[in-house]
């Protein structure tokens, strides 16, 4: 297994987000590309990584699987500059990662087993609503609404979008079609914010961030580049109304 890529500085932010999620992943590599799929510990989210075989300027693999750390994986990222490729090589029971740029430099990473089951992210989910929005304008819903409280309400109503947190005080922002791409139905569902702020840093690499959800279901959040696919789930927070 061999693979290169020239500009890897979203799979580098892809693998940091994900590290917040879990720590340990198995990274799979087949004739489609690169993926990766995991659950965090508490099963409250998932998230999906896909990165397309014409994304690689170099891709030689079967069918492999690499258990890694993803903390030792991101802190070797953390090497690799903006103007640098980055090749990853399996060699037995390790990945050589080779930074090339005005100096190569070369990083072993020991693989491990990863013993959490298997899942395929679900993508037969239905959902009643979709929004395309600004991703920096979610970012600061998110920012606002984490001043007053650990949770916030996802809210359609009347054709508008409404992110909002209430508790002894109070956040609000509404969106309507002039703001956002809006085809949704009336709803109202709970997400913990805490799980949502760390979602939508991505938001810091992609322009636009795709929602869809529904009254009592979980949250899917897509952000979608011509080499990388990165999609999280989220479960719905069961608690009080607002």
């Amino acid at each position: 297994m061999k693979l290169k890529i020239d500009n890897p500085a979203l799979f580098t932010k892809a693998i940091e987000l994900i590290s917040d999620l879990v720590l340990e992943v198995r990274i799979k590599i087949n004739e489609f590309g690169l993926s990766v799929v995991a659950i965090d510990p508490g099963n409250i989210s998932m998230v999906s990584l896909k990165i397309p075989k014409s994304a690689f300027s170099q891709f030689e693999s079967g069918n492999d699987v690499l258990g890694v750390n993803l903390e030792n994986l991101k802190k070797i990222l953390k090497r690799v500059s903006k103007t640098a490729s980055l090749i990853l090589e399996k060699k037995e029971n390790y990945l050589e990662i080779k930074i090339e740029d005005k100096i190569n430099r070369l990083f072993t990473l020991n693989l491990i087993e990863v013993e959490r089951e298997d899942k395929e992210f679900p993508e037969h989910l239905e959902f009643s609503s979709k929004i395309i929005m600004n991703s920096q304008d979610l970012i600061d819903s998110i920012e606002d609404c984490l001043v007053v409280s650990d949770a916030c309400s996802f809210i359609i109503k009347e054709g508008k979008f409404i992110i909002e947190s209430k508790e002894t005080n109070s956040a609000r922002t509404e969106f309507s079609s002039d703001e956002a791409k809006i085809d949704a139905e009336d709803c109202h569902v709970r997400y913990s914010l805490e799980y949502l702020q760390k979602f939508t840093k991505a938001g810091k690499q992609f322009p636009e961030t795709i929602l869809k959800f529904a009254e009592d279901h979980p949250l899917r959040i897509d952000f979608i580049s011509e080499h990388l696919n990165l999609s999280f789930l989220l479960a719905p927070r069961v608690e009080t109304e607002d």
